[in-house]
């Protein structure tokens, strides 16, 4: 249900269009022990990141979205990594590993991979500031940080 919502309401590496759809909202653990709301965060851009320990691709993109998460972080931006891994340890292990300095959340359960129905790590959504789901990255390729870093841009203009 929510896949045919995204599929038309946001850009699969690509533009938007509209209407879009409400994010929908969950509450996780943090890797340091807080809880964290996605609604609480309404009135910034968002990015939610999915992504695993043995995730090859993740790795490889980890260090973008440190950058990423680096530059916008004072423009109202916040990026958040949503980890699947069962073991809370491996995730919290890789992340330290990788250096990452945004939010890594605990997904163990995959309550949120299906609420947004994931199925290829990583994947991206881009939330607007009006909690709407914008664009949508499934898998990573070398130069989706181009176009993240452009999207992030535009949704920050509005």
């Amino acid at each position: 249900m929510l896949a045919a919502a995204l599929a038309v309401g946001a850009g699969v590496c690509g533009g938007a269009a509209s209407p879009t759809p409400a994010a929908p909202d969950f509450t996780l653990r943090t890797a340091d022990g807080r809880n964290l709301r996605l609604q609480e965060l309404r009135g910034q851009v968002v990015m939610v990141n999915f992504w695993a320990s043995w995730c090859a691709p993740c790795r490889v993109e980890m260090p973008h979205l440190n950058h990423l998460a680096d530059k916008y972080r004072s423009s109202g931006f916040t990026l958040l990594g949503v980890n699947v891994d069962e073991d809370a340890r491996n995730a919290i292990g890789a992340a330290t590993k990788m250096g990452v300095k945004f939010p890594v959340l605990l997904d163990g359960d995959k309550k949120v991979v299906k609420m947004y129905e994931v199925a290829t790590m990583p994947s991206t959504v881009l939330i607007d500031r009006d909690g709407r789901v914008r664009y949508v990255h499934r898998g990573y390729r070398e130069g989706y940080e181009e176009t993240y870093d452009k999207q992030v841009r535009e949704l920050l203009k509005e």
